[in-house]
């Protein structure tokens, strides 16, 4: 499943208006280049005339329900062609039930819908480091995942590229920072490849 609309715009040099509603991941938490920057290069790379213009709008801390509440002002507002939407961790540490938070996505496409025709992705987030945690996440990742069949609406699966680099051998030192949970930039780096794995024709 791809974002046709989105891709054909990047490889025909059309100005793309992307906001990227989310939370501390999408904002880039305590690193100069975040997912949003490494994604640009690698748009760049593979449609060389795209015109493209990203805004960031991930708040650290912020849960699904809070991306709803300023989806007007904050996206909406922007024209958008594209949106993607990066939620889950907070959602889980915060209480959330995976039932509320898959209520809470579907309520941010519907709001989104009812206002534009831009493409929709959305984005899971990492792996974690603790295995309890980790399953816990996962179940929020498979919401997202049911929601983009169901919607049919492309996600990028980052929490499988996250897996799939550490099983290859990357360590968990390499990908995230002290807290363990926040990304390093070669994390951000590997986030934005996942994403581009939806892009690529």
């Amino acid at each position: 499943m791809k974002p046709q609309a989105t891709i054909q715009k990047l490889r025909h040099g059309i100005p793309l208006r992307w906001v990227a509603l989310g939370d501390s991941l999408t904002y880039g938490w305590m690193v100069k280049k975040g997912y949003l920057d490494f994604l640009a290069q690698e748009i760049t790379k593979t449609y060389p005339g795209a015109q493209l213009t990203f805004y960031n709008r991930g708040i650290p801390g912020d849960t699904a329900e809070g991306g709803l509440r300023r989806i007007g002002e904050h996206v909406l507002s922007m024209c958008p062609d594209i949106v993607s939407v990066q939620f889950a961790l907070n959602d889980l540490f915060v209480g959330y039930t995976v039932g509320q938070f898959r209520a809470n996505i579907l309520k941010l496409i519907e709001r989104i819908r009812q206002c534009s025709s831009c493409d929709i992705l959305l984005v899971t987030s990492v792996a974690l480091a603790h295995p309890d945690e980790n399953d816990h996440a996962q179940a929020f990742y498979a919401a997202l995942m049911d929601i983009s069949q169901q919607e049919d609406i492309p996600c990028a699966l980052v929490h499988k590229f996250w897996e799939r680099a550490l099983t290859s051998g990357r360590r968990w030192n390499e990908l995230v920072q002290a807290d363990g949970v926040h990304p390093t930039e070669e994390g951000y780096r590997l986030m934005a490849e996942a994403i581009m794995d939806v892009l690529n024709e």
